[in-house]
């Protein structure tokens, strides 16, 4: 395996969720010059910088996830719900509410793999898998965000786990070598990489022949407003980062996996809060009626 990382710089970028997002009257009043800067087109660069200083607060406990069932600035987007009730190997620690499913449930794990967690946060999937592979196998976590991974870090030697190791890196560029992964797992992570195609490639490269991937991710059904893709608070909300869901399906077949398919989904409610910053109230109305939908869905291939 590679020690070398590719670590990205810290660049100036808005949280989230800025001074008196959460004002209902100021965000009315402000609506039309918001919806004109919310709107305008964002470089990778900024959109990763937006991301890694959003998940840095969650991870220092100085934000809430604008994935989980408090969202952004409270509007209430249920990506995960009660979905690891019950579920062995559930860390509390570790669980910053940032998924939108659970990708163990049918990444068909079994004792001695080499498990990947791709955006391992502090470390969630990571200890659920470590559970199942057992003392025989072994867990890597990625994370973009240093306070992530020194949150899993931590978490992993307060559990005692030897082998369970986290790295700091990109999706797009992983520090591990070519074929040395058993299943690739991922939660709520992928819809917030700019460049999806690089990370389905890295997806391919690190598993080993007949290895296999199951994410959970977002994606849409229909046609999404060009402003609600462009917006910069959105993507960070897991929702604009969002493929369509037949072109993300096509994107890990172009990437080479076979048997793909979506072995769970469902329809995530986008209430009109989280979207008044990019679309005015027709547009909203018109949204709701076309039939659009934002989708919660776990996906499983292989690599052949």
């Amino acid at each position: 395996m590679s020690t070398e990382l590719n670590v990205l710089t810290p660049e100036d970028t808005a949280p989230c969720c800025g001074p008196g997002c959460c004002d209902d009257t100021a965000a009315e009043a402000a609506e039309p010059a918001t919806q004109t800067a919310a709107a305008t087109p964002q470089t990778d660069a900024a959109i990763k910088a937006a991301v890694r200083e959003k998940y840095a607060q969650i991870a220092v406990g100085a934000a809430s996830s604008c994935c989980d069932s408090s969202a952004c600035c409270g509007d209430d987007i249920s990506m995960i719900g009660d979905a690891y009730d019950g579920v062995e190997g559930y860390v509390a620690e570790a669980d910053l509410s940032l998924g939108c499913g659970l990708p163990t449930e049918y990444a068909n794990l079994q004792p001695g793999h080499t498990v990947l967690d791709l955006g391992a946060g502090a470390g969630l999937d990571a200890f659920v898998a470590r559970r199942i592979v057992g003392e025989e196998g072994r867990v890597l976590g990625l994370d973009m965000t240093q306070e992530m991974v020194d949150k899993a870090r931590a978490n992993a030697q307060t559990l005692g786990y030897d082998n369970v190791d986290f790295y700091l890196g990109d999706i797009e560029a992983m520090p591990f070598d070519e074929g040395t992964v058993d299943v690739v797992i991922s939660n709520c992570v992928l819809n917030l990489v700019p460049d999806k195609k690089a990370a389905f490639a890295e997806m391919y490269r690190v598993l080993k022949p007949g290895g296999h991937f199951c994410v959970s991710d977002i994606v849409y059904q229909g046609q999404m407003p060009e402003a609600v893709k462009r917006s910069a608070e959105l993507y960070v909300g897991c929702v604009a980062g969002a493929m369509q869901r037949e072109a993300y399906l096509g994107a890990l077949q172009e990437a080479g996996f076979a048997e793909v398919e979506v072995v769970k989904g469902r329809v995530i409610d986008i209430p009109d809060e989280a979207l008044q910053q990019v679309l005015g109230p027709a547009e909203r109305e018109a949204l709701r009626q076309s039939g659009s939908a934002v989708l919660s869905v776990t996906v499983y291939g292989v690599k052949r």
